[in-house]
């Protein structure tokens, strides 16, 4: 499926901020690094299509997730395999769960947490409000989220399962949700300190998990977000995310990029496209605020990643050349989240040399 012309659309030298990014194909089985015109520049072989991303690592290595065959698969993002490859492609660290979905991330200890399924206890369904009535997986089954969080020699130090928080089993699923997911965790960050930063899509909710308590001890409801993802913590303490803009309740579907203060709860800054359809994707997606001030943002379903200045104005724009499938009877090029990173910085340290 050919939603626009691919490659580079525009790039403003004077005010993009220059790096590479890592693009990782949903459909495809590679992952590449790009430069400012839109060139690959390196890559990575996969042994199958992501689950659903990638990203670098201090040294030049690549932390990805590759979608497995087994396993539940009860929405979209399924992934399983966990590795780390180094700048040569060489596998130097697996993790294997196939129940594993969506995020996964290199914590501070060296440890790395990520988002898996988890059949819930009949007890804790039952308490479950919100959407489509007798819609649960077969069998009445509904599935939870849990982290987990295993060292480099792949042993579990600490888990946390959604459907155990007292402050999450008390929000509604959204209307027009199913009852097969409580709640689609689908983004995971750690915050100086430790704590878990999460995004749940099926009540539009961003939440703070303590990790020492287990507790989430912050959360805040934007049905307006329309099924969010991509929760990330900046540097000034704010909360960056991708509002979808999928089934909410008044106005023309279109997704934005909103930065939040937490304490507040107000928004401080927002990215919309004027018109504002013209911007729009209902699932996937993420934003990154650049070194520059500039954020760098991943309208998935139609692989497009641009980068905006504060002021809004698009100064780097690019649409992934790489389809794959089958989906829904055709290719699609989308892409999960993309990052930018550069030349000289910890993850690639040098190894392209200029970045123009």
């Amino acid at each position: 499926m050919l939603y626009r012309p691919t490659g580079l659309w525009s790039f403003d030298p004077e005010r993009a901020t220059p790096g590479f990014t890592v693009v990782a194909p949903l459909r495809c089985k590679d992952v590449h690094l790009i430069g400012m015109h839109g060139e690959v520049r390196h890559s990575w072989q996969t042994p199958t299509t992501p689950g659903n991303y990638a990203y670098m690592l201090p040294g030049g290595h690549l932390l990805w997730s590759g979608e497995m065959t087994t396993g539940p698969n009860p929405a979209g993002g399924k992934g399983g395999l966990l590795r780390e490859y180094d700048w040569d492609g060489n596998v130097v660290w697996e993790y294997q769960d196939d129940h594993q979905h969506h995020d996964f991330r290199r914590l501070s200890n060296g440890n790395t947490v990520y988002i898996g399924w988890e059949e819930m206890p009949a007890e804790a369904v039952a308490r479950v409000q919100g959407a489509t009535p007798g819609s649960e997986d077969k069998g009445g089954i509904m599935w939870g989220d849990y982290l987990r969080e295993v060292n480099p020699q792949g042993e579990t130090v600490w888990e946390w399962h959604a459907h155990e928080d007292e402050t999450l089993l008390a929000e509604p699923l959204h209307a027009m949700s199913t009852r097969k997911e409580f709640a689609h965790c689908n983004s995971v960050a750690e915050l100086p300190g430790g704590d878990l930063i999460l995004s749940f899509r099926k009540f539009s909710i961003i939440a703070i998990v303590n990790k020492e308590t287990r507790k989430v001890r912050w959360h805040h409801r934007d049905d307006g977000w329309g099924q969010q993802h991509d929760a990330e913590m900046l540097d000034n303490g704010n909360i960056l995310l991708f509002a979808n803009g999928i089934h909410v309740e008044i106005g023309v579907y279109h997704s934005r990029v909103v930065e939040m203060n937490p304490e507040t709860r107000e928004d401080v800054w927002v990215y919309r496209a004027s018109p504002r359809p013209s911007f729009f994707s209902p699932n996937i997606s993420g934003a990154q605020r650049l070194w520059s001030g500039n954020t760098l943002i991943c309208e998935g379903l139609p692989g497009r990643i641009f980068e905006v200045t504060p002021d809004g104005e698009t100064v780097w724009e690019y649409v992934s050349p790489w389809f794959g499938g089958p989906w829904q009877g055709g290719t699609i090029n989308s892409v999960f989240r993309a990052y930018r990173y550069q030349a000289d910085g910890p993850e690639i340290e040098g190894r392209l040399g200029s970045v123009l």
